[in-house]
């Protein structure tokens, strides 16, 4: 599927067939709406809650047919992009239903709904309707529209709907609506936004006008159009203070105008369309002025109406009035939009097939989109409404500006974008009873991280003491958190302090958003849900992450390869020594903990509480130095490398008293109560593998070659946790979800990781992830919605391969689904994933997962994913339970389940959840061992 393919999906059909219905379902409208007699009187009793809560005084009038009634918006241009089809009627309200002052104190915006009421009313009745709901106007309630559901489709059974939109077209004096007069008894100070809820009324139709001169007869324009109204959809960009359909098209309009310097036109292809307006969108310094919609020959000047439009972070503006046509827009939601249109350029330039799947086939919500992300619920709160609902602004959005200039000022530096959103509307909302409520649904805060450093720093500086009014002012934001602190260098300051040990610092940004939040909006602390830590129990043994103890494994670690490099009484020197196991590189779920068992025996103590007799090894490889003695032979190989880990170990109990075990194949060392496998990785060994050839793969991968493959493995991700501190976290929750769903035996662990790496080195369309949900999140997405039939998975840590190389990898992805092309389901590589050092896919998927494997482990990850996107954005009660639901597997999967013996299970306080089965029949039951014993006192 490309670009054309995808508009052939979401274009609408106008064929004759499809006009004739919409034109007959809008011609029965009208109908309607014109047999509506003239001269009813209409009071405040039809809708006493909206006119009481808009604030209005004077709202009586009688009922006037409207002047008119015509086809706008999207489908007026023939740029209607699916699944969202709706069909704008603007209908022109009659001048005689309003008096010249009806521009004060919101009674123009309680006769616009009144007249509604009433349409509502006899459009309910007609036969050819099957619903009529409200919907609120770009999210203002002051302003609802009708939504008309036809009981009819379209040939393709696609569903429509037409809005119905009320116009004000010369209804008032302009002048009476300068942004900077108060037009509300109850406000002494301008009402900029409450004129432009008027104003935009008055002046929709002329910039309806504007857009249908610019696309008309332009099919380049208006596909581009369309595939930009899906993106911006798809970024969730539609926001009542970010973007919608007709700023889009506005935008557009502009670039192909006059005013635009014709920078597009439809002599282009759609892809430079699109490409132009994400440009302009994303860097053009046009928006620190005004954009102005001029006529030829007209000198306005773009300086002074930026000083009359000054409340407003955006200016687009006709020439028709000082009206800005984007007047919602808030400079959060304005930078969020440059932010997405900034990756969307990056999908273009550096994604194959010009980022066709990252812009428009890469599923984005809130938790992926965002690292964190909190939510306020406020159901029962009546405060931010205290003075009223409709003042300039609504009190939903005043929240929102509240809510974002407390974050704001809490996370300087630490986050690159904040974004704060109360979608308090939905369709089916019942406006007739008032606004009270509206607030049902929670405030939604997002936070972006910008640089991890910053994120996780615990001390935030103050003023000096001595600036009196700053500490002051300080001290007011931060409260109790607020000290002052004696620096090194000589320096006082005041500063607010958040401690945590290393494994815990993601806990910071929701602790200072918890502690702003309930001190300056006095909202209780469980009306807060922060969804930043709810995973971690799956981490964690007890109240403490095991990872906390990694320190003293690096330190046991350095201790032994200190040792092993003053080994002399070998033949050969060892000349590296490098770990393998995923502790070394904090990726693996469970690192062991320090065991008094494992150290020398003038170190061993009094146990004093039940110790584990199973200690992890951990594998580490040493390489000796070169010699052209090795023998040739494979199997004599082998046995010389027993040799010199036998003569090692004893040189190290000899030396130091390190306690070592052997066996034929290994030998253990104990150093500081961790256990390490010692083995050996000699060059002659690999060049023996690589004459070996495919046949024998999977004995050759069991030795020298997968240590090899293990060794470069692990240097590579070593690189990659340092540069971005989450990855690790990110990859221990995949692995813990793969164990958790009864998979760890089709994914091996290396592969879980290279996954989790892919994420963090192409994380487009997304910003890198900085926080364990969205990460994990994505993680999931990318087990269940990658083309693993049709695609290899390049995963390039250190930025190695060539244009070169990645052409060779997909030519042997493609001749290896050639061989398969008559056995799909036992295609192997099923999973392919190529790096620097395994460019055909060998060591971790060779033989596993298979494909039907792979669908398997999709469908459990669409499910979680589903699942934890759901909890993140709708569970309005922090319930543990729904978080652990994303690690419970169903069993009823099964045939036959085999539950084992709790109590001498070698770790059990790893399992999550306790091994109960209630359906199913018992057929046998085994009595637990007296041999094995997993901890001793």
């Amino acid at each position: 599927l490309g670009f054309g393919e995808f508009l052939k999906e979401v274009r609408i059909d106008y064929s004759s067939d499809n006009t004739s219905v919409i034109d007959e379902v809008i011609s029965r409208i009208r109908d309607v709406v014109n047999e509506i007699p003239d001269g009813l009187h209409i009071t405040a009793d039809v809708a006493p809650g909206f006119v009481r809560d808009v604030g209005a005084d004077i709202v009586d009038f009688k009922f006037r047919k409207p002047v008119s009634m015509e086809i706008g918006g999207s489908y007026s241009i023939r740029s209607v992009a699916k699944p969202d089809v709706n069909i704008d009627l603007f209908l022109r309200l009659p001048k005689e239903c309003f008096y010249e002052k009806d521009y004060l104190n919101h009674r123009y915006h309680a006769k616009r709904f009144l007249y509604l009421c009433i349409v509502k009313k006899y459009l309910t009745k007609s036969a050819l309707v099957k619903d009529v709901a409200w919907l609120a106007f770009h999210n203002e309630a002051r302003k609802p529209v009708l939504v008309v559901y036809p009981g009819t489709k379209l040939i393709d059974n696609t569903a429509f709907c037409v809005r119905i939109i009320p116009t004000a077209t010369s209804l008032f004096t302009i002048s009476k609506l300068n942004l900077g007069r108060s037009n509300i008894r109850a406000v002494s100070q301008a009402t900029p936004k409450y004129n432009s809820s008027i104003l935009e009324d008055m002046f929709i139709e002329e910039g309806n006008e504007i857009i249908r001169r610019t696309f008309v007869d332009s099919r380049e324009l208006v596909d581009a159009l369309i595939l930009l109204k899906v993106w911006a959809r798809k970024n969730l960009l539609y926001v009542h203070d970010c973007l919608n359909g007709f700023l889009i098209t506005l935008i557009m309009a502009y670039l192909a105008s006059n005013s635009g310097k014709h920078c597009i036109s439809s002599s282009m292809s759609t892809l430079q369309v699109l490409r132009i307006m994400l440009d302009f969108i994303a860097n053009s310094k046009t928006w620190d002025s005004v954009i102005i919609f001029g006529t030829e020959g007209e000198k306005s000047t773009s300086v002074k109406k930026k000083t009359q439009l000054e409340p407003f972070p955006v200016n687009m503006c006709g020439s028709f009035a000082d009206y800005n046509m984007a007047h919602r827009m808030s400079a959060s939601g304005f930078q969020e939009l440059r932010s997405a249109a900034i990756l969307a350029l990056n999908c273009l330039d550096k994604c194959k097939d010009g980022g066709f799947i990252e812009l428009f086939m890469t599923k984005i919500d809130y938790p992926s989109k965002y690292d964190y992300c909190i939510r306020l619920n406020l159901k029962d709160n009546h405060n931010f409404y205290a003075l009223g609902f409709c003042l300039d602004d609504e009190c939903w959005r005043s929240y929102e500006l509240k809510v974002l200039s407390i974050l704001d000022q809490a996370m300087q530096g630490r986050a690159n974008l904040i974004r704060v959103t109360w979608r308090n509307t939905s369709t089916f909302c019942n406006f007739e009873s008032g606004f009270s409520m509206l607030n049902a649904e929670p405030v939604f805060v997002c936070i972006s991280i910008g640089s991890m450093e910053e994120a996780f720093k615990q001390i935030i500086m103050g003023p000096s003491p001595e600036d009196k009014d700053k500490a002051l002012e300080f001290r007011k934001f931060w409260g109790d958190k607020a000290t002052l602190r004696w620096f090194r260098d000589g320096r006082i300051a005041e500063v607010a302090v958040w401690e945590h040990e290393e494994w815990d610092k993601h806990l910071i940004i929701k602790e200072i958003a918890e502690h702003v939040l309930v001190r300056h909006l006095s909202l209780p602390k469980q009306n807060i849900i922060s969804m930043v830590d709810q995973l971690d129990f799956v981490l964690h043994h007890g109240s403490k992450d095991p990872i906390s103890l990694s320190k003293n494994l690096l330190k046991a670690y350095d201790e032994l390869s200190k040792h092993l490099r003053l080994v002399d009484d070998i033949p050969l020197k060892i000349s590296s020594v490098q770990p393998l196991d995923s502790a070394f590189r904090l990726t693996s779920v469970f690192p062991p903990v320090p065991n008094p068992l494992a150290r020398r025996e003038s170190n061993l103590v009094e146990l004093g509480k039940p110790t584990a007799t199973c200690i992890q090894p951990l594998e580490v490889i040493i390489q000796l130095e070169g010699s052209g003695n090795w023998p040739m032979d494979e199997i004599a190989m082998e046995k010389t490398k027993s040799a010199f880990l036998l003569k090692i170990a004893e040189s190290l109990h000899a030396k130091w008293g390190i306690p070592c075990t052997a066996t034929e194949d290994d030998v253990d060392v104990f150093v500081s109560g961790y256990a390490f496998q010692l083995k050996i990785l000699h060059e002659r060994g690999l060049s023996l593998v690589k004459k070996q050839g495919k046949n024998q793969l999977k004995r050759i991968l069991s030795s020298d070659r997968q240590l090899f493959l293990r060794s470069q493995h692990s240097s590579m991700l070593n690189g990659l946790r340092g540069r971005y501190p989450v990855y690790g976290p990110v990859v221990r929750l995949a692995k813990r979800w793969v164990a958790a769903h009864l998979l760890s035996n089709l994914l091996a662990e290396e592969a879980i990781e290279l996954l989790v790496a892919h994420l963090f080195l192409k994380p487009l369309p997304f910003r890198t992830p900085c926080s364990r949900i969205s990460g994990f999140l994505r993680f999931l997405r990318l087990l269940s919605e990658y083309d693993w039939s049709f695609s290899p998975l390049i995963i390039d840590i250190n930025g190695d391969l060539t244009p070169d190389d990645d052409k060779e990898i997909n030519e042997k992805f493609m001749s290896n689904r050639k061989e398969y092309e008559n056995n799909v389901l036992g295609v192997k590589p099923a999973m392919y994933l190529a790096t620097n050092y395994d460019q055909e896919s060998e060591a971790w998927t060779s033989q596993s997962p298979t494909a039907i494997d792979l669908k398997r482990l999709g469908a459990y990850a669409t499910s979680t994913a589903a699942l934890l996107s759901d909890i993140v954005m709708k569970n309005q009660v922090d319930s543990c339970y729904a978080w652990e639901r994303l690690f419970r597997t169903p069993l009823n999967n099964y045939d036959a389940v085999v539950l084992l013996h709790r109590a001498i299970l070698p770790n059990p306080e790893r399992l999550l959840f306790p091994s109960e089965i209630k359906q199913g029949k018992q057929l046998m039951e085994g009595k637990a061992t007296k041999t094995f014993q997993p901890s001793i006192l």
